[in-house]
């Protein structure tokens, strides 16, 4: 291969090498054991080697990977995955997701791609009508619910401060007026994880005692808010990791307004309860919030990376975010520049398969992924609730099952591994409460009801052999 020009030829060929690849990789996936069986050890030995002098031949380094996918990876897009909060790709959306890697646009400002930054700019309206949020919002496609978080308290820092007559922007945090945050104790990792980026430190976090379902308790939220004085910044969540239960956000609303509070929600995979008839109940009164965090790569099912920030207050989301610099092309007029919405200078125009999938699905097939999906963890928590010995811990309110097998956290552990080794389906485990249990989410849009009744078939065959056992 010539390194040096431009060979269409060549493209064409490690393109076709790596559609033939990723064909095999799919057309497996629906049968094959869904964990990983290859450890460190066995990836290194195949994949380690000196760096080559003068360079490999480009279809012999593609193949060597390839080899090692299907025993190397977790089969993250089964519909018999059930780990951790993780949605498949449709097809729509890797399709998509090929042809921006194709194009190679850095999406940061509109000059570079005016095509990605009307794309999003379309996606983020879109999916402010989907969830029926403020429209004038500002919407910022980032990598992840934890991106999306830091963001939306990015906003919060700067519209709370700002309204106490403070930059931060601009004078930092030294010498400001303290900004109290206050989350439940039941929030997700990423907002502590956000505390330390943003400079506030999580000592300075306030907790707000849960209800045994992970909601916070509002009468709590009230009195904590009375002892505080200055800025605030109040987290709730929609849809709790392990139990996806809902805060209840319409009375956390009323009072955080009550307070002048700012409300920022993580809606990781629970606001895409919106989109749904039957489920968008649970979510009254998210519409109260100033922020909201959610992630595409979970429910919407376009491949990783993509999460999704979205602040009320538009302004205070962009001067947040915003760069400036005068080697930069930035637009004056409505073209959307990414750079003012997000954390990143250099970016994948990852809103791009957002607007592809949306398109594709319409607002009657995001409503029906979210239905099918929580209608298969009813099932399964129905059928693995009837089998003696087995408890489930939660409401199944959403997506998530929370199991206990022998009301015992050595079995319950023997049985999530057995499960994982077992290969049929692949879930991951958690302490609830103080308790061990299986976790199950279904998050994939092509998880059928055989996928679910295979799966609880295997969960028992473990369970009743690790009983057995015992």
């Amino acid at each position: 291969m010539s390194h040096d020009r431009f060979d269409v030829d060549e493209f064409t060929r490690c393109l076709d090498r790596a559609h033939a690849h990723a064909g095999a990789y799919l057309r497996a996936l629906p049968q094959r054991h869904v964990g990983a069986q290859l450890g460190r050890e066995e990836l290194m030995a195949a994949l380690r080697a000196p760096l080559p002098a003068h360079g490999e031949d480009a279809a012999a380094v593609l193949d060597l990977l390839a080899a090692q996918a299907p025993q190397g990876t977790s089969a993250c897009a089964s519909p018999r995955y059930f780990g951790f909060v993780i949605g498949g790709s449709y097809p729509v959306a890797l399709a998509a997701d090929w042809m921006v890697s194709a194009w190679d646009q850095n999406a940061g400002i509109h000059v570079i791609s005016p095509l990605a930054a009307a794309a999003e700019e379309i996606a983020a309206q879109w999916l402010l009508e989907l969830f029926d949020l403020p429209r004038e919002s500002g919407v910022g496609f980032v990598t992840g619910c934890q991106m999306a978080n830091f963001t939306c308290l990015a906003a919060a820092r700067h519209g709370v401060l700002r309204q106490a007559g403070w930059d931060v922007e601009t004078e930092g945090l030294y010498g400001a007026p303290r900004v109290h945050v206050v989350a439940s104790a039941e929030s997700h990792i990423t907002i502590d994880v956000a505390m330390r980026y943003l400079g506030f430190g999580t000592r300075a976090l306030h907790r707000v005692e849960s209800d045994a379902q992970g909601r916070m308790l509002p009468g709590r939220l009230r009195e904590v808010l009375e002892t505080l004085e200055g800025p605030v910044i109040v987290c709730a969540q929609a849809g709790n990791v392990n139990t996806g239960a809902f805060d209840p956000l319409r009375e956390i609303g009323e009072i955080t307004r009550t307070h002048g509070a700012w409300l920022h929600v993580d809606g990781a995979f629970g606001l895409w309860a919106r989109a749904s008839e039957s489920l968008r109940a649970a979510a009254d009164g998210i519409e109260l919030a100033d922020s909201w965090a959610t992630d595409a790569h979970k429910w919407l099912n376009v491949p990783y990376d993509c999460g999704v920030a979205i602040v009320r207050s538009a302004q205070d989301h962009r001067t947040a975010m915003t760069s400036v610099a005068a080697y930069l092309i930035q637009t004056g007029g409505l073209e959307r520049d990414a750079v003012d919405w997000v954390p990143e200078f250099s970016r994948r125009a990852r809103g791009v398969p957002v607007y592809a999938t949306l398109r594709t699905l319409g607002r009657d097939g995001v409503a029906a992924l979210v239905d099918r999906c929580c209608d298969r963890a009813r099932r399964m928590a129905a059928a693995l609730g009837a089998e003696p010995g087995v408890r489930i811990l939660n409401d199944v309110v959403l997506n998530q099952v929370l199991v206990r097998f022998g009301d015992d956290d050595d079995i319950t552990r023997a049985v999530v591994s057995g499960v994982q080794a077992e290969g049929t389906c692949w879930l991951s485990g958690t302490t609830w409460h103080g308790l061990g249990a299986m976790r199950i989410s279904v998050s994939n849009w092509a998880t059928s009801e055989d996928d679910a009744a295979r799966s609880v078939d295997a969960i028992l065959r473990v369970y009743r052999a690790v009983r057995a056992a015992k």
